[in-house]
C-alpha cells in the first residue's frame, strides 16, 4: 500500500533549527567564507578568490555548519538559509523582481531552505517524492536559479525568505 506524503509527516526529519540554541559568533575568516557562500560561491571558487586550499575550505565550511548547530551533512542550501536567517551575513538584494511563484511553488522553497534530504524535502512540501525533482526544476527554471542554493540566495533577496531574530 503507497502512503501519501503528508501522511508520514511526523517521520520528517526536523528542520534545521533556529532558535533552540545561541549560535557561536562566527571568527573573521569563517565571517569572509560565510558571506562567498552568501554570494553564490562553492568551495572550490571560495579557494580560488582566497587563494587557500579546497580542503581548507572544506574544513571552514565545516566549522560555519557546527557554529550554527546546523547537521554534519546538512546541503548547502540549507546552510545559507541559516546564516541569512541568522544575519551572520549580509542579505542579498534583487537584481531583479521577483517571480511570480505559486503557493506550493512559496511551500517547495521553503522546504529547500529548511531541509536537507529529498524525501524530507518532498514530505515538507507535501509533494509525492516521485515528483519533487520535476517540481524543483520547475521552480528553478520559473526563478531563473542555477541550482537550489542560489535559489535560497534569490529567495532571500526577493524576501520571500524573511530573516528572523535569533538569539546569539
Amino acid at each position: 500500500m503507497t502512503t501519501h506524503p503528508a501522511e508520514e509527516e511526523d517521520t520528517v526529519t526536523p528542520p534545521v533549527p533556529t532558535a533552540h540554541a545561541p549560535i557561536t559568533p562566527l571568527t573573521p575568516t569563517l565571517q569572509r567564507v560565510a558571506q562567498h557562500l552568501a554570494n553564490g560561491l562553492t568551495a572550490r571558487e571560495i579557494a580560488t578568490q582566497s587563494q587557500r586550499a579546497v580542503v581548507t575550505v572544506r574544513q571552514y565550511i565545516r566549522d560555519i555548519r557546527q557554529s550554527l548547530h546546523c547537521p554534519p551533512r546538512c546541503t548547502l542550501p540549507v546552510l545559507v538559509h541559516r546564516l541569512l536567517t541568522t544575519q551572520q551575513v549580509a542579505s542579498p538584494t534583487a537584481d531583479k523582481p521577483a517571480p511570480q511563484i505559486s503557493g506550493e511553488q512559496l511551500l517547495l522553497l521553503r522546504s529547500v531552505a529548511e531541509h536537507s534530504d529529498a524525501r524530507d524535502i518532498a514530505i515538507a512540501a507535501k509533494l509525492a517524492p516521485t515528483d519533487q525533482r520535476a517540481a524543483l526544476d520547475q521552480l528553478l527554471d520559473d526563478t531563473g536559479a542555477r541550482d537550489t542554493a542560489h535559489l535560497v540566495i534569490l529567495a532571500h533577496g526577493w524576501k520571500l525568505l524573511p530573516a528572523e531574530r535569533v538569539s546569539q
